[in-house]
């Protein structure tokens, strides 16, 4: 694993946070994603684990580009991270942030990695769709994510059985917590995790991307019959 050197000043962090550096004991959840764009599906899974987890805050950490999805249809990370925020507002626990570009960092576990050594005191706990604990084996140190944090895998629409049956879900089966102990997830010592069954949604960022163009097309039309 490749991790970038601890270069980051607590100041650098702060702006990156937005000067919300969280205090010490703080319940942080992190959510990572490309948000190509953000979408309904994220902010629920978000306010889930507000709720469910008993977490003070959750950071959307917005990718600079996901190693394992193509550059072409990606858009560039301001509208990215306009998207989120734009998705986020109302709710003042959900912070956006490209922090994961201040450090450096292409991979998950590295991320993870670096802010554990940052912010040592800080409790934090790894957020997912269950459609990404179905293909998580493929990212790169894949069981240091577990080996590092908490991790909480939220349901979504025809992926739990596939999620509870796949790579990942097998190898840490003995450390998985009861549905019923996600509140004391956050204060579990890692290899733990949890599979939170919740209200679906079914909105997908691949989904909105394909209607797009129609819907851009559609625009347009009407655009030039007013002209």
């Amino acid at each position: 694993m490749s991790v970038p050197p601890p270069s980051l000043t607590r100041a650098a962090l702060g702006a990156a946070l937005d000067g919300q550096v969280p205090p010490a004991g703080a319940r942080i959840g992190l959510f990572g994603g490309s948000f190509n764009p953000a979408h309904a599906g994220h902010r629920q899974i978000s306010e889930e684990a507000l709720r469910r987890l008993g977490l003070d805050r959750v950071w959307w950490l917005v990718s600079p580009q996901n190693p394992l999805k193509p550059a072409k249809g990606m858009a560039p990370l301001a509208e990215r991270m306009a998207s989120a925020r734009h998705m986020a507002s109302g709710n003042r626990r959900i912070l956006v942030t490209a922090l994961e570009g201040e450090l450096g960092s292409a991979y998950t576990a590295d991320t993870l990695k670096t802010l554990t050594r940052l912010l040592p005191r800080v409790r934090f706990v790894w957020l997912m769709g269950a459609d990404n604990l179905i293909q998580v084996h493929h990212w790169q140190d894949w069981p240091q994510i577990f080996n590092s944090l908490p991790v909480a895998v939220f349901d979504r629409p025809t992926y739990s059985l596939g999620a509870l049956s796949g790579k990942a879900a097998r190898a840490f089966a003995r450390y998985r917590l009861k549905e019923r102990s996600a509140r004391c997830l956050v204060e579990a010592r890692p290899p733990a995790w949890v599979f939170i069954r919740c209200r679906l949604n079914s909105q997908s960022a691949t989904e909105i991307r394909a209607r797009q163009p129609v819907q851009e097309t559609a625009a347009g039309r009407r655009a030039q019959g007013n002209n």
